[in-house]
């Protein structure tokens, strides 16, 4: 081959196709991380059976649908705690975005207040409460554990409020972490640790060690005033794990945690009827169903097949979100259609945000978005809002 002509052949290589779904920006995550940063979002607990049934149980239900319909004008749109959002669904809490990508959650709350939704951000963040705050214009609520100290939650409370989060979404699903074997496995640590055994695959991509590298440090930012000044993250995690995990949190601490914050409170974690009225009883605003993820108890079920039996509890005095398995706009009216008023994910914007960055979530947000006006048009239905089990097959 003469000189020069390899590089004209990769100049002629077409380019890959823009993604269109959730599993094309998972493809191109995969060729972008290495094994211990991809496996880390990905994975879920012990044999990853409640991970795989999230995503099974979207494929049995099936639709049904109207012919001969005048669905000229479709809203894919939804009133969620008294605010309307453009897309129904809603970025849920995902911590510790720098490692896909150095912008992380600033990010990503951008592009969902450009799309109209409501980006939540978690205690885990990479990027701290007020940063975040500071580059949305968008709805944010802030994602809260019970933590061992009532003092961390009320520094935690206050500062959410005073940097506009609109809402309290308390995880009450992680007395301790999950045993999560891929992260074993690799010997995931944050921040990622680059042995020998990792160091051929971060080799190959340049692009992810530049973004891990180009950025701050990689650290929980929201919990920086927490611990002395200057901690490592190694020791900051000791103190995550140290103050996170407590085995005595009871229904009793949810009831203080009602009475400081006066704002919307939505519960996540919950998978039975029973905890759903508990969660009413201590004046939730919403009920968020979820395994999460699949990364906590393996063996739960999908939390698309526990949603019927919480909304039929509790539906009519607070509203159900959906947590779980949410890869198409389909899977966003299968939720509507079984009761939940919207529907939540982390991996759904994880993906865009490692693949592409701000315009990544962006257009995974228009995606689903379109998706949603699409299966309106093809179910006959002109409404988000409208739809009930008469879809369903």
């Amino acid at each position: 081959m003469k000189p020069g002509a390899f590089l004209r052949l990769v100049r002629l290589r077409p380019r890959p196709a823009p993604p269109h779904s959730y599993d094309d920006f998972r493809r191109l995550a995969r060729r972008r991380l290495p094994r211990l940063v991809y496996d880390f979002v990905e994975g879920g607990a012990d044999g990853e059976v409640t991970l795989q049934a999230n995503h099974a149980a979207f494929d049995r239900v099936q639709f049904t649908a109207r012919s001969l319909v005048d669905v000229t004008e479709r809203d894919p749109g939804v009133t969620v705690l008294g605010r309307r959002l453009e897309v129904p669904f809603i970025c849920g809490p995902a911590g510790l975005a720098r490692l896909v990508h150095r912008d992380g959650e600033l990010a990503a709350a951008r592009a969902a207040a450009t799309a109209g939704t409501v980006f939540v951000i978690s205690t885990a963040s990479s990027y701290s409460i007020e940063e975040i705050a500071a580059v949305s214009d968008g709805p944010l609520w802030f994602q809260l554990y019970l933590w061992r100290s009532p003092d961390v939650v009320a520094r935690l409370v206050d500062r959410a409020g005073a940097a506009g989060c609109e809402a309290i979404v308390l995880t009450v699903d992680v007395p301790l972490i999950g045993k999560r074997e891929r992260d074993l496995r690799n010997g995931m640590m944050i921040p990622p640790q680059i042995g020998p055994a990792q160091a051929l695959e971060a080799i190959r991509r340049p692009r992810w060690m530049w973004h891990l590298a180009s950025g701050p440090p990689v650290h929980f930012g929201s919990l920086l005033d927490l611990v002395p000044p200057n901690t490592d993250m190694a020791s900051m995690s000791a103190f995550m794990d140290r103050e996170l995990s407590d085995l005595s949190k009871t229904w009793d601490d949810v009831a203080w945690l009602r009475e400081r914050w006066d704002g919307p409170l939505l519960i996540k974690g919950v998978m039975s009827a029973g905890d759903a009225r508990r969660c009413v009883e201590q004046g939730a605003d919403a009920v968020i169903v979820s395994n999460h993820g699949g990364r906590q108890l393996d063996g739960l079920p999908a939390a698309l097949d526990v949603l019927g039996d919480i909304v039929d509890e509790v539906g009519g005095e607070a509203e159900v979100i959906l947590d779980g398995g949410v890869r198409r706009g389909a899977d966003l009216i299968k939720a509507r259609a079984l009761g939940a008023t919207a529907a939540m994910g982390g991996r759904a914007w994880f993906w865009p945000l490692a693949a592409g960055g701000e315009q990544g979530v962006a257009r995974m947000l228009e995606i689903l978005r379109g998706d949603v006006e699409r299966t309106l048009a093809l179910l006959g239905r002109n409404t988000y809002e409208e739809l009930d089990a008469s879809v369903l097959h």
